[in-house]
C-alpha cells in the first residue's frame, strides 16, 4: 500500500486528550492517515479555556502548514457546545472556505450521523462536571434531539454529580458499564457517550455483543463515520463499531 496517496485527515485536539488519536486509528484503520495539532496548555479547563479553543482555532489549523489535508475534525466537544448547533456549522463553513478543505466538529459529526439515523432522541453518557453535562445537554436539544437520560461517568471512583472531580481523560470502561447497567433503558434506545477524551471502544465492543438493537453513538465514532464519508472511502468500514451502524 502507498501511504502517500491515502487521504489525510488533520485533528485538532486539547492538550491533555490522550484518547482521539489513538481511537481514529482503530477506528480509521490502514485507510487514512491521521495527523494532529493540539490547542495550547492552560493552568486548568474552564469556561474561558473553551472560549480560548475557539479564538485560536484558524491558527491551530494553520499548524498544519501545506500539508494538503483533505478534511480536518476538531476533537473537542465542549468548546463548540458554546457556540450552540448554527453557530457550530457557521463557523465551521467559515473555517472550510478559508483552509480549502472541510473543517468538521465533533458535535456535528454527531449531528449530522443522528440525521443520517433518523435520531430524534437519546441517552447521554457524561463524563463532565454538572455545569458542562448542562451545557452538553443543551447543545443536543437546541438542535432538536431530546435527551430522555443523563447519565453521569465519573474519572474518579465514588465522584457524585456535586463534586468536582469529574475528568473524561480518567473514566474507565468498567465505570461505563456500570453506570449504565443502572439505567432502565429501552432494547432500541440510542445512547450517545459524548467527549473525545473518554475511552469508549472497549465498552462499545462489550455492549455490541449482546446482539441488541441499541444504537451506540460516540463523538470519535460519527467523526470518523463523517471523515470516511467525506474523503470517499467507499469500501467496507475497518472497524466493527462502523459496519455496526449500518444495520
Amino acid at each position: 500500500m502507498d501511504i502517500f496517496r491515502l487521504p489525510r485527515l488533520g485533528l485538532v485536539v486539547p492538550p491533555e486528550n490522550p484518547i482521539a488519536e489513538p481511537e481514529f486509528n482503530r477506528l480509521l484503520g490502514a485507510e487514512i492517515n491521521v495527523y494532529s495539532a493540539r490547542f495550547p496548555v492552560t493552568p486548568e479547563f474552564n469556561r474561558e479555556t473553551m472560549e480560548m479553543y475557539n479564538q485560536v482555532l484558524p491558527e491551530t489549523l494553520a499548524d498544519f502548514g501545506r500539508m494538503n489535508l483533505d478534511a480536518a475534525v476538531i476533537a473537542c466537544n465542549a468548546s463548540h457546545y458554546l457556540l450552540d448547533p448554527d453557530g457550530d456549522r457557521a463557523f465551521l463553513a467559515e473555517l472550510s472556505q478559508r483552509f480549502g478543505f472541510p473543517v468538521q466538529s465533533s458535535t456535528r459529526a454527531i449531528l449530522d450521523l443522528c440525521e443520517a439515523l433518523g435520531v430524534t432522541r437519546m441517552s447521554l453518557v457524561s463524563p463532565y462536571d454538572a455545569w458542562l453535562t448542562d451545557l452538553s445537554r443543551g447543545y443536543w436539544e437546541k438542535a432538536g434531539i431530546a435527551v430522555d437520560h443523563v447519565v453521569l461517568a465519573p474519572g474518579v471512583p465514588g465522584v457524585t454529580a456535586a463534586d468536582d472531580r469529574f475528568n473524561p481523560y480518567l473514566v474507565t470502561t468498567e465505570t461505563l458499564l456500570t453506570r449504565l447497567a443502572q439505567v432502565e433503558l429501552a432494547d432500541d434506545a440510542v445512547v450517545l457517550f459524548t467527549g473525545t477524551g473518554m475511552g469508549t471502544l472497549p465498552a462499545l465492543t462489550e455492549l455490541a455483543r449482546d446482539g441488541g438493537r441499541r444504537t451506540l453513538l460516540t463523538s470519535n465514532l460519527a467523526s470518523a463515520w463523517w471523515t470516511r464519508r467525506t474523503v470517499g472511502a467507499d469500501g467496507a468500514a475497518p472497524h466493527p463499531l462502523l459496519r455496526r451502524l449500518k444495520r
